[in-house]
């Protein structure tokens, strides 16, 4: 094992009592458990094959961020993204484990029957990338079948949308994907700088304006972030909340941001 692939800790800074004061109140910072197998693990921009960070046991994870009690523990089924398969059973054992901390769900879904199993599960909300846009109408049912537990990842590279655990290139510009969620009524959107996931490059604030300006739906940001300075700053451009992963099990970000307030 590299260094790069050490054991993930969450640590705290000096001063982080006082790091939840320095963002709005309802600005959502959501922490990040991502699943590879049955490991909670940091991947670099999406490659199966560049794991920065093992986190060990995800429930015992899960448990950690609970304690806080944020406003959403996020959960990633890394293989299911890339393999369209949902897990059900590894989604009500992390729900048991966050304690009534409520989960959003993603990787897996293909159908509206895979995202209403995610809930029957106990998750909270459910993401859906993939399905979202592989036929013409499928936004539109995800909607209407989903409502407010629905978020659509409108995740990108280069300015295009990516599907498919990130594996599989869209021909759809990022703006005109988020156009298209507005208009089907989706409730908000996740998007991921691609290029920055996992590499503590800070946040593409280019890309999310392009997202919340052509959709003008609630935002949840996602991808280099690693600082308290970044999530100022993403509060700043009207943006609901953001997901951050490594720069919690590094201790860049103190644990207490998470919580909710």
């Amino acid at each position: 094992m590299t260094s790069e692939q050490r054991q993930g800790f969450v640590h705290d800074s000096k001063g982080a009592d006082s790091a939840r004061g320095r963002l709005p109140a309802d600005f959502a910072v959501l922490p990040a458990v991502d699943l590879l197998g049955d490991e909670a693990v940091r991947l670099d921009r999406g490659a199966f094959d560049r794991v920065t960070i093992r986190a060990g046991n995800p429930a015992a994870l899960v448990q950690r961020f609970a304690a806080q009690r944020p406003a959403l523990i996020h959960i990633v089924d890394l293989e299911g993204a890339r393999d369209g398969q949902v897990r059900p059973d590894v989604i009500a054992e992390l729900v048991a484990a966050a304690a009534g901390v409520p989960i959003q769900a993603s990787g897996g879904v293909r159908r509206v029957a895979d995202a209403n199993a995610l809930l029957a599960a106990g998750a909270s909300r459910v993401i859906v990338g993939t399905a979202a846009f592989a036929e013409e109408h499928a936004l539109e049912e995800f909607a209407d079948a989903l409502s407010e537990r629905l978020v659509v990842a409108v995740d990108a590279r280069d300015s295009m949308l990516r599907v498919g655990g990130w594996e599989a290139g869209g021909r759809i510009p990022i703006g005109e994907a988020a156009r298209l969620c507005a208009d089907a009524g989706v409730a908000r959107l996740h998007c991921t700088a691609i290029d920055r996931d996992g590499t503590m490059g800070g946040p593409d604030i280019e890309l999310l304006r392009q997202v919340r300006d052509a959709s003008g739906l609630p935002v949840i940001a996602a991808g280099g972030i690693r600082s308290l300075a970044d999530l100022e700053l993403l509060a700043q451009e009207r943006l609901e909340g953001a997901v951050v992963g490594r720069a919690l099990l590094e201790g860049r970000v103190p644990i207490s941001v998470i919580r909710s307030v």
